[in-house]
């Protein structure tokens, strides 16, 4: 028996694995240095999520309705209504609350900012198509910018610091953003920018640089000048959260990006691809980006995105560790992501860490999605990411890895902070094709620990998997290419 699980090791891992773990790896001592113990083989960890749902209520609005027709906006693509939008969303929230309307029509804007008991209402027809003016989204507002907090432009709809609100509705939001606009500040040649064309890059340096020395975030003063986009939704330290129902197309950077938020739900949501060509894919547009959040159910989205389908996040490098503050206690279930980077990721954003999350019943599949289960990590971010479970999973057709776990990605080892992921259970995954069934990357002083595969199924894998660096590796009835490890 032992003699053809060491077989199979040999085999599994050969082609790019640096070690071969063999008992080593079932026995958790393959590397020195602190060793988290496997959970308990009769632990449930699912049997914590009916609690967690129990915490995750939809906000609930007065019947009160407040049509921004009522207060000027005209519905025809051209007319601005960014006062209307304002005006109704005040008069709405003075009330106590309600529905505001977005009727039939398409209706152009600038920022919108929601207050507390507003839930905006994209109707059946209805568009709300945003402003390619940079200009439409000042004054700067209080936000964070790839897991570093700045003051920048307003993300195109923005709730900071509100309870009880929504985005609601069977219309559709448009950011309006394209090879023109927004995205070639991001500075790729295939996408509008050229070279002598302003870019993201300096701005990103200071912001880094403003982190690295703690600078208060009143002087972080970007906007104008900075080319660094703003998110298309963001709701920043916020209370009792939803958005469900609408369709997202064309946005200049991440999509749904709740921060510090507690009680969010995302539902039926569906995220287009911003461009049929893949040459003309948004940059970084993720789908559903939920950072330093506390109990947060994502279910029966459609994802179809330039970049990670849903990334959970939790600060960057010295940001995230200052406001230390994880993801947790996060819900995903019924979605299906098509293309992108990764379909369910972790990071890499995840200085304050991560922990409990919990997906079920999601389908990833396309050749234009690299990744289906997806872990990015470096000793710059240094986060701890622990407790992460899959089950029920169906993976049609990937170009990498049904799961991928890279402590490399951009810094990679040129950092002093150890990552950590630990206890990673992996139950009743089916994967059609790919490239690797799993490749998991580790450091030699930071091993990946506590990986658990149980009934997965990886069928049409082009090469054998890449396992670098893990720490107490557990295959049972695992079959790769039909044969059982």
């Amino acid at each position: 028996m032992m003699s053809d699980r060491r077989d199979f090791l040999k085999g599994f891992l050969a082609g790019g694995a640096s070690v071969l773990l063999m008992r080593e790896v079932v026995n958790g001592r393959a590397f020195a240095g602190p060793f988290s113990p496997a959970l308990s083989s009769d632990y449930d960890p699912w049997a914590q999520v009916p609690d967690i749902l129990k915490r995750i209520n939809p906000p609930v609005f007065p019947a009160r309705v407040f049509s921004i027709t009522r207060f000027g906006a005209i519905g025809n693509g051209k007319s601005d209504c960014t006062e209307a939008f304002r005006k109704a969303i005040q008069a709405c929230h003075k009330a106590g609350g309600g529905r505001v309307l977005v009727p039939a029509g398409v209706f152009s804007t600038g920022a919108i900012h929601l207050k507390s008991n507003v839930n905006l209402h994209v109707a059946r027809n209805a568009t709300i198509k945003f402003s390619q003016d940079p200009r439409k989204y000042l004054p700067l507002v209080f936000s964070r910018w790839e897991g570093m907090e700045l003051m920048n432009y307003s993300p195109f709809i923005y709730a900071f610091e509100q309870k009880n609100v929504a985005i609601t509705g069977e219309g559709v939001i448009d950011g309006n953003a394209d090879c023109e606009h927004w995205w070639p500040w991001k500075g790729r040649p295939q996408c509008g920018w050229k070279k002598g064309d302003p870019d993201q890059s300096k701005a990103r340096a200071r912001l880094y640089e403003y982190v690295a020395r703690a600078t208060p975030v009143s002087e972080r003063l970007f906007g104008e000048g900075g080319y660094l986009r703003p998110q298309f939704i963001q709701t920043y330290r916020c209370q009792n959260v939803l958005i469900a129902g609408v369709t997202l197309r064309h946005s200049p950077m991440w999509q749904i990006h709740p921060v510090l938020c507690t009680n969010v739900t995302i539902r039926g949501v569906k995220i287009e691809r911003e461009a049929v060509a893949t040459s003309q894919s948004g940059p970084n547009c993720d789908g559903c980006d939920p950072e330093s959040c506390t109990d947060v159910l994502i279910e029966n989205c459609f994802f179809a995105t330039g970049d990670d389908c849903i990334a959970i996040k939790a600060g960057r490098n010295d940001d995230g560790r200052r406001i230390a503050m994880p993801s947790q206690n996060i819900i995903i279930r019924g979605c299906h992501m098509e293309d992108g980077h990764g379909g369910i990721t972790v990071g890499s954003e995840i200085s304050g860490g991560v922990r409990n999350v919990f997906a079920v019943n999601c389908v990833l599949n396309s050749p234009r999605l690299d990744h289906a289960l997806r872990f990015k990590n470096n000793a710059m971010r240094g986060g701890l990411l622990e407790n992460m479970f899959f089950r029920d999973i169906t993976v049609g057709e990937v170009s990498h890895a049904a799961i991928t776990v890279d402590f490399n990605y951009e810094e990679g080892v040129n950092g002093k902070y150890t990552p950590v992921l630990r206890n990673f259970q992996v139950e009743n995954l089916k994967s059609g094709k790919s490239r690797y069934a799993m490749d998991l990357q580790g450091f030699p002083n930071a091993p990946i620990i506590n990986v658990r595969l149980a009934n997965c199924t990886f069928d049409n894998t082009a090469e054998p998997s890449i396992v670098k660096n893990v720490q107490g590796l557990e295959l049972r009835n695992v079959r790769v290419n039909g044969k059982m490890l």
